[in-house]
């Protein structure tokens, strides 16, 4: 009985970590939306050129993109996969 109370517990721990680790990866990609919303909108501001500390944005994403059409029906699954990932993502 001890050691079914024992796997128990260390089931109970596993879960809480995998809990932990998914809010902290939740956690770190809603910052990384932010950056690259506040990337985009200082792109914008200062003309499409290149920002200190975020880097040609705008330029990156143009890229991002081309590259998905580029790629025929392939980079329209891999975008929907994409936004598939990020709708249905949610905060633990």
């Amino acid at each position: 009985m001890a050691s079914n109370a024992i796997a128990i517990a260390k089931g109970e721990t596993l879960m809480t970590a995998i809990q932990t680790l998914k809010t902290w990866i939740g956690a770190l990609t809603d910052v990384g939306l932010m950056l690259l919303a506040l990337g985009i909108v200082c792109a914008l501001l200062v003309g499409g050129q290149n920002i200190p500390f975020f880097g040609n944005v705008s330029g990156n994403i143009m890229t991002f993109v081309k590259e998905l059409g580029a790629n025929g029906l392939v980079g329209l699954i891999a975008l929907g996969f994409i936004l598939y990932l990020f709708s249905h993502r949610q905060m633990a």
